[in-house]
């Protein structure tokens, strides 16, 4: 027979949503658990250890953030006592075109926009919401099978686990609703538009292969490169500059289409490493490291239909704003924001947005003594 817990909030993945609104509920006071199905926390921020360098990161998943996007800024400035820092992304130098006829270089680089970087990589920032939490609030490696609401009204939700069942006042949902929808068995309980609207999402990243390619130097810029490129006959469809402050470690990443590199199989590090040769000269031809991060491939990410998920116009649904379940189950990932869905702004955002619902659901974990009037009491 499974044991059952209680804790008043439950939070389904240790992601950057996930992680932001455990940091603002347990900030406030509240008794919170964070499931994570993975081994590792970070969920679409995952950063590599370079081959070369003691310092630096190279970003597998998310990688920038802009100057207007005030969720990450304020973590940045909150933290205190965390490896987070920034710097600009390199946008200097020509950059390149290819299509079959061949490639071309460009004055100026009309390709990269002004954004930022992690200077300790884009996980920096959810390992630092991580050690934020109290201790033994995260579990890795518990991946949710089932949530079940009560059978009355106000009776909360039933989260299943494997050999456990977590009874919760409130459930954040910080993964993609797709996933969710793919993983979890709701027995019925959700709207039928809700269930629509939520498996026919796409997954940020989900049909993406990123490619990393790590160099002893940043030769690219001695020839007046950006590192910047974009491509109409691939496989990697657009490339950017991933070097660290001061050009090390230094690195290059791309895009692709998951169909593209599963056609190509394993031809498909070859390929790479010969178009950026033809894109960057022959010191591309033998990157020190190549690293292939296939999203799609990722069960605790993508659901197995997720190539075929195009509707972009669904992320930040109206249905997403509300609480399903009588109030209790919170969306929570990057593709519910309102704002930049698809961003990790977009996934801090919509953490935020579920805690502070939540927060004004439950009640105060810590109320102050009322006041007692003297002169009544008297």
């Amino acid at each position: 027979m499974s044991q059952s817990t209680s804790r008043s909030v439950a939070v389904i993945g240790a992601g950057a949503s996930g992680l932001a609104a455990a940091h603002i509920l347990t900030q406030a006071g509240h008794d919170v658990v964070v499931l994570e199905a993975r081994d590792r926390i970070g969920g679409r921020l995952l950063s590599a250890a370079p081959t070369t360098e003691p310092e630096g990161s190279l970003d597998l998943g998310a990688t920038w953030f802009w100057d207007d996007e005030r969720h990450v800024r304020t973590l940045l400035a909150g933290l205190s006592g965390s490896r987070l820092g920034s710097f600009p992304q390199h946008t200097t130098g020509d950059a390149v075109y290819q299509d079959a006829g061949g490639v071309q270089r460009l004055a100026g680089n009309p390709i990269d926009a002004r954004s930022n970087r992690f200077t300790n990589g884009a996980a920096s920032l959810t390992d630092a919401l991580a050690a934020s939490l109290p201790a033994e609030t995260l579990r890795l490696g518990t991946p949710v099978t089932a949530i079940r609401a009560g059978e009355t009204a106000g009776s909360g939700l039933s989260v299943h686990i494997p050999d456990s069942v977590i009874e919760a006042e409130h459930v954040v949902l910080a993964v993609p609703p797709a996933l969710a929808l793919a993983r979890i068995d709701f027995d019925g309980q959700l709207p039928a538009d809700l269930v629509h609207v939520a498996e026919e999402t796409p997954v940020w990243m989900g049909a993406v292969v990123k490619v990393v390619a790590e160099y002893p130097e940043a030769f690219w810029r001695q020839d007046g490169l950006a590192g910047a490129a974009f491509s109409r006959s691939g496989p990697l469809q657009e490339i950017h500059d991933m070097s660290g402050t001061e050009g090390q470690p230094a690195a290059l990443f791309g895009f692709a289409h998951t169909r593209t590199a599963r056609t190509a199989g394993p031809d498909f590090r070859s390929a790479v490493t010969g178009q950026l040769t033809q894109l960057f000269g022959p010191l591309a031809a033998l990157p020190l490291a190549l690293y292939i991060q296939d999203w799609s491939a990722e069960r605790w990410t993508s659901p197995a239909d997720v190539a075929q998920l195009s509707d972009y116009s669904l992320f930040g649904h109206r249905l997403y704003q509300r609480p399903a379940l009588d109030g209790r189950l919170h969306w929570a990932s990057t593709e519910t924001a309102r704002g930049h869905a698809g961003h990790i702004e977009g996934a801090l955002a919509a953490g935020e947005r579920a805690a502070h619902a939540i927060l004004h659901g439950l009640p105060d974990p810590n109320p102050k003594p009322t006041a007692v009037n003297s002169a009544s009491a008297a």
